[in-house]
């Protein structure tokens, strides 16, 4: 985000507990610095937006430091898990204007020189849109997302949770038990392993660290859709003992595979006639996003 922010031109700025890694973003043209308070402090003067880009178990210390530093400043994240982000806001800084922000996009890499100034381009990017969501503060948040090339997707934070369960989430599960089986045969299946072991494992290659943070963080969705895939797997078991076939299994995958490929490969369906900051425009955003539709900004 600093670095596709910088390149539209906007002024930003950061912080990184990491001396290495302000120092490469430093060196890089970029404003960074590991004094967390004097950046806080930046912000509020500057009435900056803060983005909260850290795993969710690290955010409550830096919300209890922009309570004290920057109360009044607009709060977004990016983090890949929204209603636990809500309950420390709620807990730690109640007073906080907070939107959350997911934007699914990422590689199994980190770090600076991980970095990818177009890595939001054609990306969703799921803004919080609750009840009581603030409508200017919603539209700030948005236009970020809209900046950066993204595609706006408003949605409640526990349908996020349950769908990120589903679409992200399960799918470093299920990377990784490949993953270890896989390796767990022989060297042999490891040299022979192409495409689809490539593409089937790539999430399992992210930091532990990373995965396991997001994955607990979900963990009542995350264990809805892993009972789901283990029934699943169960039935083509004994489908496959009993009768020798995994067809159902199989044809289904296909057609779900179908369905996101004809999502992802048609003209984009525009949530429209919203306005914004009138009576209910949350539930009506919430509704068309339901519906597959996206949001690109005002037509005006």
């Amino acid at each position: 985000m600093m670095r596709a922010l910088h390149d539209a031109g906007r002024e930003v700025f950061g912080h990184n507990r990491s001396a290495a890694t302000v120092e490469a973003a430093t060196a890089s043209g970029h404003d960074a610095s590991t004094d967390l308070v004097a950046t806080l402090r930046r912000a509020a003067d500057s009435d900056a937006v803060i983005v909260l880009a850290t795993p969710v178990t690290t955010i409550e210390p830096i919300l209890a430091a922009i309570a004290e530093h920057a109360p009044g400043a607009l709060v977004t994240d990016v983090i890949s898990v929204k209603r636990p982000v809500a309950e420390i806001v709620h807990r730690v800084h109640p007073q906080a204007r907070y939107v959350g922000g997911h934007p699914m996009a990422g590689t199994n890499h980190s770090g600076w020189a991980a970095t990818d100034p177009a890595l939001f381009t054609g990306a969703m990017w799921m803004v919080t849109t609750e009840d009581t969501t603030d409508a200017a503060d919603w539209e700030t948040v948005a236009d970020i997302a809209l900046l950066l090339g993204a595609a706006v997707v408003p949605a409640a934070a526990d349908a996020h949770d349950r769908a990120v369960a589903a679409i992200s989430h399960l799918p470093h599960l299920t990377a990784a038990a490949t993953a270890t089986v896989g390796a767990g045969e022989s060297d042999l299946a490891l040299r022979l392993a192409a495409g689809s072991f490539r593409d089937g494992t790539r999430v399992a290659g992210t930091a532990p660290a990373l995965q396991r943070a997001m994955i607990e963080a979900n963990g009542v969705a995350v264990l809805n859709v892993l009972s789901e895939t283990i029934d699943r797997l169960i039935a083509a078991r004994d489908e496959l003992r009993d009768h020798g076939t995994t067809s159902i299994l199989v044809d289904d995958g296909h057609r779900a595979r179908l369905a996101y490929e004809s999502m992802a490969q048609s003209p984009r369906a525009l949530i429209a006639d919203v306005e914004i900051g009138a009576p209910g425009w949350q539930a009506d955003m919430r509704r068309q996003a339901h519906q597959g539709r996206v949001w690109l900004g005002r037509d005006d």
